[in-house]
């Protein structure tokens, strides 16, 4: 299983940059992307990361969150990124609102792969040159080619 972020987002998907009101709000425009791109259900998908927001925020400090959820009819762990131009209350354990955002989505019998994909999302973006590189790219390509350039120097390391 691969759960470096390029591999999480092969085959889903990086968002503009764009802002954002709410939480509530950032988690459905993604949802409801994603669901696209996989061909399910963004209701679904919303709902499902709702219930996984109702058990303990998924602002994991430093300005991003990492919501995620199980979903039926998926067949591989698949990433969602977006930047927002200014953060959101996401309920962080050191109380900063979030500006990136990276939405995991695992099949829903998928267990530990689950887990290891969810703990490397969060060892990666715990690196604060990448949020700084994310944060100052332009556009989503630029955002893009981080990401990819970040997976081949960890794969080569």
């Amino acid at each position: 299983m691969t759960t470096d972020l390029s591999g999480l987002l092969t085959g889903g998907i990086i968002l503009d940059i764009q802002s954002s009101d709410s939480r509530k709000e950032i988690l459905c425009t993604l949802a409801n992307a994603l669901a696209d791109t996989l061909g399910i259900e963004g209701r679904d998908v919303f709902d499902a990361v709702m219930e996984r927001e109702s058990l303990g925020s998924t602002g994991v400090g430093e300005g991003v969150a990492i919501p995620h959820a199980r979903i039926e009819g998926i067949e591989k762990a698949v990433g969602g990124f977006v930047r927002l131009t200014d953060g959101v209350d996401f309920d962080s354990i050191d109380g900063r609102p979030c500006d990136l955002i990276f939405m995991l989505l695992a099949p829903h019998g998928s267990g530990a792969d689950h887990l290891r994909a969810l703990a490397q999302v969060s060892r990666t973006f715990r690196q604060a040159d990448l949020r700084d590189r994310l944060r100052n790219a332009e556009d989503r390509n630029a955002i893009a080619a981080i990401i990819c350039e970040k997976a081949l120097t960890q794969t080569a390391a």
